[in-house]
């Protein structure tokens, strides 16, 4: 190889290694039903993004006017806090638009929320979203919704069959208006109550 050859090689290799390595860190999340999102949350609030701080090089703070608890300790959050790229699984939200936001409860008592939270502005939630938040999904928890890629799928009796992640991703029928609760001795899919 001559020198030239060799000088462009090596640093194209390198450049290679470092975006597959900057890739292999991005934030990855699997899509999850709800319902799922809200019993494995510590924190459920309904909140009106009223700022935003950066907090350090990794954190944002948003600064929030919560109006509605739906999971939690029942206190009142005025603010969540985000890592600041999506890379690292970081939020952006909008000033002046209330969300739902499902998030964890740090051991300092701070609400924190990531790309793998479900989050979604509030007047995009359908009627029976809004209707499973108060009165089905706290009741399913001792369900599971597990994800179903290729039909035919096939659940015990304490599961529910989740067909959306096909075509829909977070968005299908199912998510936008069912719920799974036990009912006898099993768990179903209960259109939601509006």
């Amino acid at each position: 190889m001559s020198w030239t050859v060799k000088t462009l090689v090596l640093p194209m290799v390198l450049l290679c290694v470092w975006r597959l390595q900057e890739e292999a860190e991005a934030c990855t999340c699997f899509p999850v039903h709800p319902q799922t999102a809200f019993c494995e949350a510590d924190i459920v609030i309904k909140a009106k993004v009223l700022g935003m701080e950066l907090v350090s090089g990794h954190e944002l703070k948003y600064l929030i006017k919560q109006t509605k608890m739906f999971k939690g300790d029942h206190r009142n959050f005025d603010s969540v806090y985000t890592a600041v790229s999506s890379e690292a699984c970081g939020v952006t939200l909008t000033n002046g638009v209330e969300y739902l936001l499902t998030g964890r409860l740090t051991p300092q008592g701070l609400m924190h929320v990531n790309l793998c939270n479900f989050i979604a502005p509030w007047n995009s939630l359908t009627a029976n979203q809004k209707s499973n938040l108060v009165h089905n999904y706290r009741n399913g928890c001792s369900c599971k919704i597990t994800s179903c890629h290729t039909p035919p799928c096939s659940s015990g009796p304490f599961e529910c069959s989740w067909t959306d992640v096909v075509n829909y991703w977070f968005n299908g029928p199912r998510a936008k208006h069912f719920a799974c609760l036990k009912r006898g001795g099993s768990c179903g899919w209960v259109r939601g109550i509006h």
